[in-house]
């Protein structure tokens, strides 16, 4: 019993918990609001594909946003998981993102934006859950009123609203 044990701290010590729980990603016991596929290795559903209900999003690194943006008025409270805690959490192993809205609409986002930035999936705001007529369910989200240089042409397209997938390219 004791050696059970220390093979399993060795190996926790070697590969970090992190490590060990990046391959275990859980299936949906909600709707499914979130789909990834693309160059991934962490998968949940056939098609070498990643479903997220809206549970497992938030139990990912969340982080509150107070922001301006250009298609609201003032600065609202913005909540919800961190891209790249997403894309950790499904092992994304390219850097070009393509997201697609509900309407088809999509955009290449680069990954590093999520890297250098606080960039979020917006699922709240101002402690309401966001409903596709508000932007929702998901709605990718910079940190425009922290960072004024993103407020610009290139990362309005890519502030992509009303989410359903994300394909790691």
């Amino acid at each position: 019993m004791k050696s059970y044990f220390v093979i399993g701290m060795v190996l926790f010590g070697v590969f970090g918990f992190t490590n060990l729980q990046a391959h275990d990603l859980s299936k949906p016991t909600g709707t499914v609001i979130l789909t990834i596929t693309g160059n991934i290795t962490n998968t949940n559903a056939d098609g070498n594909k990643a479903e997220f209900d809206r549970d497992m999003l938030m139990n990912l690194e969340v982080m509150n946003q107070r922001t301006m943006t250009p298609w609201s008025e003032g600065v609202d409270l913005y909540r919800g998981p961190l891209l790249r805690s997403v894309m950790a959490a499904v092992g994304a192993k390219t850097d070009e993102l393509s997201v697609t809205a509900l309407n088809d609409y999509s955009a290449e986002v680069p990954r590093k934006d999520g890297e250098e930035y606080d960039v979020i999936l917006a699922m709240e705001m101002n402690g309401k859950v966001m409903s596709v007529r508000d932007k929702g369910p998901i709605f990718l989200l910079y940190p425009f009123s922290d960072e004024p240089n993103l407020n610009n042409e290139v990362i309005h397209n890519r502030s992509v609203w009303q989410i359903k997938s994300i394909n790691v390219e």
